[in-house]
């Protein structure tokens, strides 16, 4: 694993703890998340801190040994273009068969196979979230991992459909690579509404209703 140094801490960390920049078009400073783009890149670790601090103290310019200018909203974007990969991940997972949505496919993966990574929407009713969490507890005694920063709408259209609430990762490749990612934006906004950090249940009954039922009709929407 490669390793960088940080231009607003000095730290030394692995990329993939870290976003690259690179000077663009008007000595402006473009994030490169992907570190795909031309030209001699800059790293900066990825969290809205040491974004700003890196644009505050001139340390893009000191770095480059050229004029950069940092714009002042250079760490939304860094977290815009982080939560797009996000959702590209997605997309891409429905597409390799790495990933079901909607709650009755997420409930079959669930007591199929201890879960890899729970997609939340954060506007989704909480009873069904509840429900998928204290099934994969109470069948497999752990707290799957849970993101919950985009929206049914967003999730919807990355996955192709209306909204979504719901999604499951069912490949280990793929679904650490999503942790990855979902990570680096975790420096920029929360993954988990603080909400939802509620203790399971301990010795959930695998036959109770709260654990094995799907959603009532007055849920339905939740289902998706």
């Amino acid at each position: 694993m490669r390793e960088r140094r940080c231009v607003a801490t000095g730290e030394v960390l692995p990329d993939e703890r870290l976003v690259r920049f690179v000077l663009g078009p008007n000595d402006r400073v473009v994030p490169d998340v992907a570190a795909r783009l031309p030209g001699r890149g800059v790293w900066v670790r990825a969290d809205r801190a040491s974004v700003e601090l890196a644009r505050r103290k001139g340390g893009f310019a000191r770095s480059l040994k050229e004029k950069a200018l940092a714009p002042d909203d250079l760490a939304d974007q860094v977290e815009a273009l982080l939560a797009r990969r996000c959702l590209d991940m997605l997309g891409l997972g429905r597409k390799a068969g790495a990933l079901t949505f909607g709650y009755d496919k997420v409930e079959a993966a669930i007591r199929a196979a201890p879960p890899l990574g729970l997609v939340e929407a954060s506007d989704g009713a909480g009873e069904g979230r509840d429900k998928l969490r204290k099934l994969s507890f109470g069948l497999w005694k752990i707290e799957p991992e849970l993101v919950g920063c985009f929206t049914s709408a967003e999730l919807g259209v990355a996955l192709g459909r209306d909204h979504v609430v719901h999604a499951c990762w069912l490949q280990e490749r793929m679904a650490r690579k999503w942790a990855g990612e979902v990570a680096r934006l975790g420096g920029f906004r929360a993954i988990t509404p603080s909400s939802w950090r509620t203790q399971l249940t301990v010795g959930v009954d695998r036959g109770s209703d709260a654990a094995t039922t799907a959603s009532s009709q007055s849920d339905a929407a939740d289902r998706i």
